[in-house]
């Protein structure tokens, strides 16, 4: 049998604008029918933590949650299921001082895969000043001293070609900790 793991399940694109609705009590009720234990959500935009025993890779956790979504919602929704110790290390892996900063000031956009750096390489990142990004593990640290709305900066790396291949969501850095300490993983 399988040991326990806590996850983080993170939906792109819901309940936004009144769109794709998703209450979080039926996103819980449809987490815990996949056979997932000890389920919480956490916001309105696509936050759930749970535990599974199955063994599945991150992938395919994913995957069998944007399956239940389409069948119960009747819509497709990108899913990005990221394990506690992930969550623990982009909090641990920030590389801008969070800890001065507001929590509207930083983000970090998660990636499917491993992203090459090089695919941002066009980006001149000095015209955008003091707006700055890095990149992480399967994510991108976004520092928007004006908030997340108003960077030019946030705008050009969601461009397609950006992220061309890849599901990528956004969460603020107040979301990032809390999902990380929901895990059990250190914030």
């Amino acid at each position: 049998m399988a040991k326990t793991q806590a996850y983080a399940a993170l939906l792109r694109g819901i309940n936004i604008g009144g769109h794709r609705r998703v209450p979080m009590a039926d996103l819980g009720t449809l987490l815990t029918g996949l056979g997932h234990g000890d389920v919480r959500t956490y916001l309105q935009s696509g936050n759930a933590v749970f535990t599974s025993a199955s063994g599945d890779a991150d992938d395919t956790l994913a995957r069998g949650i944007e399956k239940a979504v389409e069948a119960h919602f009747g819509f497709t929704v990108d899913c990005l299921v990221r394990a506690a110790p992930y969550l623990a290390s982009v909090v641990a892996d920030c590389p801008f001082p969070a800890a001065e900063l507001e929590g509207r000031q930083l983000h970090v956009t998660y990636f499917s895969e491993h992203i090459d750096p090089q695919r941002f390489d066009s980006v001149d990142a000095p015209a955008f000043l003091p707006e700055e990004f890095r990149l992480g593990e399967r994510a991108l640290y976004l520092y928007a001293p004006h908030g997340l709305g108003r960077s030019k900066l946030a705008e050009t790396l969601s461009r397609p070609r950006m992220t061309k291949g890849v599901i990528a969501t956004t969460r603020n850095w107040n979301t990032v900790v809390k999902l990380a300490e929901m895990t059990g993983g250190s914030a």
